[in-house]
């Protein structure tokens, strides 16, 4: 099966956005899911300059990428979390920070997410990937323990707080499709069951698949796959090893990022604990028809050498499997 393979620009911010698209280009990627960040895209004047909108699209254009994602994951994290404060300050544009008044930050960061949807609309992206941050992530350590009332009503703020920006969405023929990740109000199996039944949203809010962080957890992410099939908007590919040696553990000890003694880290596609057959087998035998968008976050490898090394993994592993394999592989789920 044929299918785009893009380049995440999350991890690129730091580099203009035509050097980006030109390596991108050399590489041979098909598009890009472009990150709102760095000078990649001001998701409010795409949404109403036409000359900035016209000049991304001659960029796009000139290097031949075309545009099946944005994301805006670091202003959707701040429209949920409990408690906002300094790390937040550090992801989020000024306009968006304002005061930092934790209400405000919140409401701030919702109406940018719903001119997210319209700059998408604009530059022909039917998908925002991204964050919703977490009332109750604060409580997932359940010492003392969360009540059942403060955990219920960490999904009606969620619900409450997303309504009015999946109405924007939806008048926009836009989805947001949210990575299941830690601090997010959905992070593991059971979370994102939680989610879905709390929002009743299927026709614009999905799912961000991203395996790697199925495999800290020691998730099934096939089974994940399968179980949630109808919500998949977007595929992340992006591998992740653990190092559990009876000293690491998964939640990270604080320890710098890259750091070995983490428990586990982000690698090069293909080199880590991630089945990647299963994977690709699944994308494929689900129906899922969207991009995969290497998102490149091996801190022990340059990104120059690894992100064109993830692109071939992914084209000579991404294959269709025979209907009666994948019937096999899940007929006991």
């Amino acid at each position: 099966m044929s299918r785009p393979v893009t380049l995440f620009t999350g991890q690129w911010a730091d580099l203009p956005f035509e050097e980006v698209c030109r390596l991108a280009f050399g590489w041979g990627f098909d598009g890009l899911e472009i990150a709102c960040s760095g000078d990649h895209l001001d998701v409010v004047a795409a949404a109403e300059d036409d000359a900035y909108l016209a000049a991304k699209q001659a960029t796009l254009e000139k290097y031949g990428l075309s545009v099946y994602a944005i994301s805006n994951h670091l202003t959707g994290q701040a429209v949920c979390d409990d408690p906002i404060d300094e790390r937040h300050r550090g992801i989020l544009s000024a306009r968006t920070w304002g005061d930092g008044d934790p209400e405000g930050v919140r409401q701030r960061a919702a109406e940018e997410l719903k001119v997210t949807a319209v700059a998408a609309r604009r530059l022909g992206a039917k998908v925002v990937t991204g964050f919703t941050g977490s009332k109750i992530w604060k409580y997932v350590a359940m010492f003392p323990p969360a009540t059942e009332a403060m955990v219920a009503d960490g999904y009606r703020d969620f619900v409450e707080r997303f309504t009015p920006v999946l109405d924007a969405f939806e008048e926009n023929g836009v989805k947001f499709a949210l990575e299941v990740h830690p601090s997010e109000i959905a992070y593991d199996y059971w979370t994102t069951r939680l989610t879905l039944d709390a929002i009743g949203r299927p026709e614009v809010f999905g799912i961000n698949f991203d395996p790697s962080h199925m495999n800290w957890q020691q998730i099934d992410a096939a089974g994940f796959l399968v179980d949630f099939a109808p919500h998949i908007l977007h595929v992340h590919c992006k591998d992740s090893k653990r190092r559990f040696d009876g000293r690491n553990a998964p939640l990270g000890s604080h320890l710098p990022w890259g750091d070995p003694r983490r428990g586990w880290d982000f690698v090069s596609a293909g080199r880590g604990d991630v089945d990647w057959e299963a994977i690709f087998r699944t994308i494929n035998a689900i129906g899922y028809d969207g991009p995969i968008s290497v998102e490149w976050e091996d801190a022990g490898m340059d990104r120059l050498v690894g992100a064109p090394q993830a692109l071939a993994f992914v084209r000579d592993n991404l294959f269709t499997p025979p209907a009666a394999a994948f019937d096999a592989a899940f007929s006991n789920r």
